[in-house]
Order: structure tokens, then C-alpha cells, then sequence
């Protein structure tokens, strides 16, 4: 297991249950990064990664 992983398994754990929007999430995301710049690379590459998510089956 990945160190990150704890932090997914929590997040999984104690909000699995929820349904968000998309909006929501780039907002907070958006707060985090407001919060703590030096993690704005991973987060833009994770942004645009789940952005992508659909482009990878067109190239199949």
C-alpha cells in the first residue's frame, strides 16, 4: 500500500456514502490549493487527469 492510499482509504471510509458534484469538488480543490499552493502541480494533474478520463476510450 502506497502512503497516499491512507488518505483515499479514509476519504472512502468516512464520505463513501456521499454523492458530490463535480463542482464541488473543483471547488474544493480550488480551496486546498488556495490553502496550500505547493500542491498545485499534482492537483492540476490530477484535475485534468480526471478531465481526460473519457478521452482514453476514444483511442481505443
Amino acid at each position: 500500500m502506497y502512503f497516499t492510499d491512507r488518505g483515499i482509504e479514509e476519504l472512502a471510509k468516512r464520505r463513501g456514502e456521499e454523492e458530490v458534484t463535480f463542482e464541488w469538488l473543483a471547488e474544493q480543490l480550488r480551496t486546498f490549493v488556495d490553502l496550500n499552493p505547493d500542491f498545485e502541480v499534482p492537483v492540476e494533474r490530477l484535475a485534468t487527469w480526471l478531465a481526460r478520463l473519457d478521452d482514453e476510450d476514444e483511442d481505443d
